[in-house]
């Protein structure tokens, strides 16, 4: 009996459950290749997909040593309509028409079709599939649980006690600055910011201002009118934002309205008709990276000041949310 030669091709970011769905209903074959797209295809795509080494190796830590070998895809068809050994294909209902050309496009040179096994989408909690897009969006994990809870939007919740040393330590890359020159910190770390961030958010009234005065104007900022929990003595010309947010938050605090307001700003920074926006909160922003993390697109800037060092810059990525989700199950409901 011939052996069965199953074929995948995709860009196979963010490793999650969909993906594992797919290739193993491909394992059902003797062997299965892999193919997946290349960095410059990829990047074509979205310049935040990660290198095309770590997405194949996600793919074979998986197979662990199953009949599974991975190479790397320069076209949108790769080997399907010329391979006289493969056997079958595997999609899912968005490819099913890419692999029905592909079995036209055999039938033409004399090549028997494939046969086509197409999987259902795994689904998120909220029922839509899992996605390498929607992971990249910031919304759901590899595992399609939403970042932000149902719960996170019902009652405002407080910092525990315990948290207040871990919350002191800078979350990110410190820049270092005189505390009476906040653009020398700034300046280094604007200089820092990936190419491929797509979004600036910057928490608090003096690095906000810093900013500005620099010539950046950040695509979300979130002021207090406080610095170090007395009031700010500044004036920040509010010129270069083209909308204003305001919502309440009280020190130690994670509100639903800041939640809310922060989700706004960012769906605004985004939007077509959008761009830089105010946040002004009424109480204290000091929490607020924790939030923005969970809500942003990975890849966003998140920097904020660091009494009497500098700021700080922490780039949104799947672990920071891991963390931001890890300590916001910590803070308590009074």
């Amino acid at each position: 009996m011939r052996a069965t030669l199953c074929l995948v091709g995709g860009t196979f970011d963010c490793f999650h459950a969909g993906h594992q769905a797919l290739l193993q209903g491909a394992l059902d074959c003797d062997s299965v290749e892999v193919w997946v797209t290349s960095d410059a295809i990829a990047a074509e795509k979205d310049p935040r997909i990660k290198p095309l080494t770590e997405r194949q190796q996600a793919i074979l830590d998986w197979a662990n040593g199953r009949s599974l070998s991975t190479f790397t895809l320069e076209d949108s068809l790769g080997p399907a309509p010329t391979r006289s050994d493969a056997t079958h294909i595997v999609c899912t209902p968005e490819t099913l028409s890419n692999c029905e050309r592909i079995n036209r496009m055999r039938i033409d040179e004399d090549l028997n079709p494939l046969e086509i096994i197409q999987v259902t989408h795994v689904l998120a909690q909220d029922g839509e599939p899992i996605s390498s897009s929607r992971i990249r969006q910031g919304s759901i994990d590899r595992e399609g649980e939403p970042w932000i809870r149902e719960t996170d939007l019902q009652q405002a919740v407080h910092m525990p006690t315990n948290l207040d040393s871990e919350l002191k330590e800078p979350m990110g890359t410190l820049f270092p600055g005189p505390e009476d020159t906040p653009e020398v910190a700034i300046q280094a770390a604007v200089e820092a910011i990936p190419a491929f961030s797509p979004c600036l958010v910057a928490v608090g009234d003096v690095t906000v201002n810093a900013l500005l005065e620099t010539g950046w104007v950040p695509d979300v900022g979130i002021v207090d009118g406080l610095t170090k929990r007395t009031e700010w003595d500044g004036e920040l010309d509010t010129s270069s934002f083209v909308g204003q947010l305001t919502c309440e938050n009280p020190a130690g605090q994670l509100t639903p309205d800041l939640l809310e307001c922060a989700d706004l700003a960012l769906e605004f920074a985004f939007s077509e008709e959008g761009g830089p926006i105010l946040l002004e909160v009424e109480g204290e922003e000091d929490l607020a990276p924790i939030l923005v993390h969970l809500l942003a697109p990975l890849g966003t800037v998140v920097l904020y000041g660091q009494p009497s060092a500098g700021v700080v810059l922490r780039v949104t990525d799947e672990s920071t949310k891991a963390r931001c989700r890890a300590l916001l199950n910590t803070f308590e409901v009074r």
